[in-house]
């Protein structure tokens, strides 16, 4: 697929670190995959990846966590 963003790049399977913040959490999700651009880097998650981190991410709001970081597991 073509990136979206920078328009030239080609998007393909790799590894991201995601951040996501809720409220007064920090939560930093490592090693999530996702189709990666091989030119600016931006990356595209899939449905069901989204929805783990979101998981994730409520997860350590609820442990009222104000840093966390994980390593995405499936």
């Amino acid at each position: 697929m073509n990136c979206t963003i920078c328009k030239t790049g080609q998007t393909g399977p790799g590894k991201v670190t995601v951040t996501l913040q809720r409220g007064e959490s920090v939560v930093v999700i490592k090693d999530v995959p996702a189709d990666v651009c091989d030119d600016c880097g931006e990356y595209y998650l899939s449905e069901a990846v989204a929805e783990r981190i979101y998981a994730l991410a409520d997860e350590a709001v609820a442990r009222h966590a104000e840093v966390e970081v994980v390593r995405y597991a499936a």
